[in-house]
């Protein structure tokens, strides 16, 4: 607001400065009309408004004005606006005055951009009828970019079987100045005498603009009580109270009120401006045009979202996705095993099934995580993988899940409770006579209801080279359960994890078993959550535990 004072206080300083010659030298000469300036207050229902403008005679007879306007505009949305314009008007011996005018105008808008407009507009000013139009006809250039909407990384979701990759769409806005134009019909309500210097006037009038597919149109109704003498201020002052009412589809519905106070320029003006008459008055009548070059915003240009299906990595790699939407848990380990070796697949759902899961070598697993795929655009995303559970019911001394050399499990609850006659040991997952492969961040429980069982989370037996990490593994049994069972295997890494058992007895109860298992460095920060460490052969090596001992 205080740039926007500094703004309009700088303009009128320059008007009046170029003012005041014309002002003294016709006060000197005694001609009918003298300069003034006048101030406006228009608050309203969305917006406030202040005005003023300076109003010079440049050339007159005792019939006709030639007139210079100069106005500054600003309101609380940090919009402001000047306008310097050049006019003439003419008294008919009818009683009526008929004029002209053109105004050059630039607005700086709420938005900060600056436009340019020529407004041209003609008026008959009778007794009891006033009639006015304008014109409106933006100059330069009339759009300035807004800036653009939208746009955004890629995302990466799950599909069905898909998963689908979409690029947002991007959105680009323009502010335009739109050409139009008004006009009014105004009625003088009989309440005074014509040649009263108080008046009451009633005004219909509508407006509309338009450019590129943008229309603004509607009705607008007003209101002016003038004083042209105001009782207790300066010979010449002159006060008018106005109301006012639009509204169009564009901009809603807008109601205003106004305050208008005249301040003669000139010694004597105020004494010739208290005898002129009704229709001489009229000669001075504030020129009526809309207070704002009229500009709306929209969408100059957009972008479709792009959905493409992702199949590869950002490595390049090829993966799958296997949904218990569509696929049974006893088709499951058949469509791993399609995939091939080194593949990736992402299983999603819970799977019910009594088979063994076999992971084929070099091939990945995967349950909950995250992974970067990549679409044929050359878009890349964070597919986060939901969760996936393989529920196994596999019958005799079996694993749920089957490691392979160079395989991979991660982000899967699988667990399996063992079926049948005899004497079974469940697994959850077994890594048997592989190397180099990685079981992390799983939960693992293997479980066991028939008397005499071991029933064991993980089994590494006849292994090289594997690595276990944050993993939970439970054994659950009416026998012996283990959590981790390490036989006969070298170069193993076991970090992170949680151990658990819950076997028939605290020594049933072996959260950690080894029998000849060797391990790497970096086998640390386990914990022992119920069971023991059981070792019935020491290798080279131990497994670290949070509490500060080792197993062994």
């Amino acid at each position: 607001m205080k740039a926007n004072m500094h703004w309009l206080g700088m303009t009128f300083f320059a008007v009046l400065v170029g003012a005041a010659p014309a002002a003294h030298a016709q006060a000197a000469s005694g001609m009918k009309w003298s300069p003034y300036i006048d101030f406006e207050a228009k608050p309203g229902s969305k917006r406030d408004i202040g005005e003023a403008n300076v109003f010079v005679p440049l050339a007159q007879t005792d019939r006709t004005l030639f007139f210079g306007d100069l106005r500054g505009r600003f309101d609380g949305s940090s919009s402001r606006e000047g306008n310097l314009g050049l006019g003439v008007r003419h008294m008919l011996a009818n009683g009526w005055n008929i004029g002209g005018y053109g105004y050059f105008d630039r607005r700086r808008t709420e938005t900060g951009n600056f436009f340019n407009q020529t407004t041209l507009g003609a008026e008959a000013l009778g007794p009891n009828w006033d009639l006015r139009t304008n014109f409106y006809l933006p100059n330069g250039s009339r759009t300035r970019d807004l800036g653009t909407t939208g746009g955004g990384a890629p995302t990466a979701a799950i599909s069905g079987n898909t998963v689908q990759i979409t690029t947002p769409g991007l959105t680009t806005r323009e502010e335009r100045a739109l050409k139009g134009y008004d006009a009014e019909v105004g009625w003088r309500a009989p309440l005074f005498d014509a040649q009263d210097k108080r008046q009451l006037r009633f005004f219909v009038g509508g407006y509309h603009f338009s450019d590129a597919g943008i229309s603004v149109s509607g009705p607008r109704v007003r209101a002016e009580f003038v004083m042209a003498e105001v009782p207790g201020l300066w010979k010449g002052a002159r006060l008018a109270l106005g109301a006012e009412l639009q509204h169009d589809y564009a901009r809603g519905r807008q109601a205003f009120v106004s305050l208008r106070l005249r301040i003669p320029f000139g010694g004597g003006s105020g004494e010739r401006a208290g005898s002129l008459s009704a229709q001489e008055r009229r000669m001075t009548e504030p020129v009526m045009r809309d207070v704002d070059i009229v500009t709306q915003s929209r969408v100059s240009g957009s972008t479709a979202p792009l959905v493409e299906t992702a199949s590869l990595t950002s490595a390049g790699q090829s993966f799958s996705l296997i949904s218990s939407d569509n696929t049974t848990g006893a088709a499951l380990p058949g469509a791993v095993a399609a995939a091939g070796a080194n593949s990736l697949v992402v299983l999603s759902g819970t799977f019910n099934t009594s088979a063994i899961t076999t992971l084929q070598a070099g091939q990945t697993l995967m349950g909950a995580g995250s992974l970067t795929v990549r679409a044929p655009s050359g878009a890349t995303a964070t597919l986060v993988t939901p969760s996936a559970t393989i529920v196994g019911a596999v019958a005799g001394n079996n694993p749920a899940v089957l490691m392979g050399n160079n395989s991979t499990l991660t982000g899967m609850t699988i667990s399996n409770l063992s079926t049948g006659g005899g004497t079974p040991n469940p697994f959850a997952v077994r890594a048997t006579g592989v190397t180099g492969a990685t079981v992390s961040n799983n939960i693992l429980t293997g479980r066991e209801n028939l008397v005499g069982g071991t029933a064991q989370g993980l089994l590494i037996s006849s292994a090289s080279n594997i690595t276990v990490s944050g993993n939970s593994m439970t054994g659950i049994g009416t026998g012996i359960a283990v959590g981790l069972n390490v036989v006969n295997s070298t170069g193993i890494v076991v970090t992170g994890n949680t151990m658990s058992a819950t076997g028939s007895s605290a020594g049933n109860s072996r959260a950690i078993v080894i029998n000849n298992g060797s391990f790497a460095a970096g086998s640390t920060g386990n914990t022992i959550l119920t069971g023991i460490c059981s070792v019935a052969a020491a290798g080279t090596g131990s497994i670290g535990l949070t509490s500060g001992a080792t197993c062994p």
